[in-house]
Parts: structure tokens; C-alpha cells; sequence
């Protein structure tokens, strides 16, 4: 009896840290708009954390170019674009890294953290100094 309810606590808590990661596919959502953008995959490369477009959702922009991009990412496509670069976990959340608005050609510090009320939404905080926006991404099952 002890070894199964040791076994079933170990399967709840592996369960509850899985659910709690930011690693794996989010739709992203402007907050100005509300419209559903892109599906960005968030994955772990060297220890840090990074996000990449690999989908984008309106028919009509999928083969768009980021022409406010710089140095070698100017002009090449938006789809397969690593917008969140560097982040490293720090407590509950990841920061220390940037995100690029390929719209808008800014790019911004950045943090990110998982909701704790509902493990399926992803905070995506941007900001300069004092300003930042906060998205709510969605993850994609």
C-alpha cells in the first residue's frame, strides 16, 4: 500500500512540473488586437531558453519577409524566425533574454512564466526600463 500511494504521488508531481513548463508549442496572441499570430515553439538550447516561429496563422502573411530586421535576419522569412533569445530561469519565471517584434522591428528584454491559476497560458512580458506589454499565449495541445 505504501509503495503504490508513493507511486501515485511521484506520478501527480512529475505530472504537475510537466504541465508548469514553458518548453513546447504556444499560439501567440497580440494584445492590441486580440488576433491569434503565430505558433512559437519554446525550447531549450545550452542551459537557455529560446522561441521560434514556426507557424504562422493568417493565410496572407505566411511567406512574409522581416524587412525591420538587422544584420543577417533582414529581409529572410518571418516563419522560422527566433523572436525569444537567451532567457534563463530564475524561480518560477525565465528572463534575462530578449523578444523581437518582427512588425514592428524592436526588440525588447524580455521574461516569461507560466500562469499559476492555468498551467495552459504563458505570461510574455516585453519592456524597456519601467514600460512593458504583457502577452497571454496559449498552449497548443
Amino acid at each position: 500500500m505504501k509503495k503504490l500511494l508513493v507511486v501515485t504521488l511521484l506520478l501527480v508531481s512529475t505530472a504537475t512540473l510537466t504541465a508548469q513548463s514553458v518548453m513546447g508549442k504556444w499560439k501567440s496572441i497580440d494584445d492590441e488586437t486580440g488576433e491569434a499570430k503565430s505558433i512559437v515553439e519554446i525550447y531549450e538550447d545550452g542551459g537557455r531558453i529560446y522561441g521560434k516561429i514556426v507557424e504562422i496563422l493568417n493565410p496572407d502573411r505566411k511567406d512574409v519577409l522581416c524587412e525591420k530586421c538587422e544584420g543577417d535576419e533582414k529581409d529572410k522569412p518571418i516563419l522560422g524566425l527566433t523572436i525569444i533569445k537567451n532567457l534563463k530561469k530564475n524561480g518560477e519565471e525565465y528572463k534575462g533574454g530578449t523578444i523581437f517584434d518582427p512588425q514592428k522591428g524592436k526588440q525588447y528584454k524580455c521574461k516569461i512564466w507560466v500562469d499559476e491559476d492555468d498551467t495552459n497560458k504563458l505570461n510574455v512580458r516585453g519592456y524597456i526600463a519601467f514600460l512593458y506589454r504583457t502577452q497571454n499565449w496559449y498552449r497548443v495541445k
